[in-house]
């Protein structure tokens, strides 16, 4: 019964491989200089300043960090700024079954972004028989962002409300704001068994597609499988990266590093060497 439940994943992941074409040496210089971030929880979070996250990521060549909450807005733009990095987004949550749904801090934050280039990166969680409740409130927070000139990008995660990209899909395509946007995370993805559907539902996310993660994973199991360093787990990244980017998709891209374990520094080192080795061989290779 296991292998036949990889039946359906090893055909995607044949028909990914299949579909890869090089990618051009204009898509490998934005892809190794400005579009790869990384998800604070492999940038020292809670244990570096912000000084040595932004000197360090700038000088391992990494685009830039996403950050957690709203907290020394300020000083972290201020400190990405001055090492010629960015902060791509913040990861910030609403409930639809609390009221309020979500913070005072989050909705005085929104302002101080205009004019930063910085996304809200919208987790919604939550208990609702329907959509209602999860449309009206991102529905809020869109326009609420929208005032500011403020992208917002819906980020599915397994568990959650909105617990992978299909769901996501439904709930902006129901708020139907100009600056909403939606989240490719791939190791939620897995979690939540749609290696399967990866083409279809990359084709049905497209539109929308603000931001993608990715990291080393296995096909299946629990987060020390699906999150894993760059190069390492059966999953084939690179492939997934190749289908991703022949479909036109030219945004950014961000490592998920949550509970890897090992040194923060040696991680970092590996995984933007795998990267870089990644990239190449993208755009070297024969379809």
């Amino acid at each position: 019964m296991k292998l036949l439940r990889f039946i359906p994943a090893l055909a995607c992941l044949a028909a990914i491989t299949a579909s890869a074409q090089p990618i051009s040496v204009d898509t490998a210089e934005r892809l190794l200089h400005r579009d790869f971030f990384v998800f604070d929880n492999g940038a020292g979070r809670g244990e570096w300043t912000l000084e040595q996250q932004a000197e360090t990521l700038a000088r391992l060549g990494y685009a830039g960090i996403g950050y957690t909450g709203v907290e020394d807005l300020e000083a972290r733009l201020a400190a990405f700024e001055q090492h010629g990095v960015r902060v791509f987004n913040l990861y910030v949550g609403c409930d639809i079954s609390a009221d309020p749904p979500y913070s005072d801090d989050l909705k005085a934050a929104i302002p101080r972004l205009k004019g930063t280039g910085v996304a809200l990166w919208l987790f919604v969680q939550g208990r609702a028989d329907d959509d209602t409740k999860a449309v009206q409130v991102v529905s809020e927070i869109a326009d609420l962002a929208a005032e500011s000139d403020v992208p917002v990008a819906l980020y599915p995660h397994f568990g959650f409300f909105i617990a992978d990209i299909e769901h996501a899909v439904r709930i902006a395509e129901q708020a139907d704001r100009k600056n909403l946007g939606i989240t490719f995370n791939l190791c939620h993805e897995l979690r939540a068994g749609n290696e399967a559907r990866f083409e279809a539902l990359l084709d049905t996310a497209l539109p929308r597609l603000s931001f993608v993660s990715i990291n080393g994973a296995d096909h299946e199991g629990g987060w020390d499988k699906l999150i894993q360093p760059l190069g390492h787990g059966a999953f084939d990244v690179e492939g997934f990266l190749r289908t991703l980017l022949s479909k036109g998709y030219d945004g950014p891209i961000g490592l998920q590093c949550y509970a890897v374990p090992g040194d923060t520094m040696e991680n970092l080192q590996h995984n933007i060497a795998e990267w870089k080795a990644m990239v190449g061989r993208m755009a070297e290779a024969k379809p």
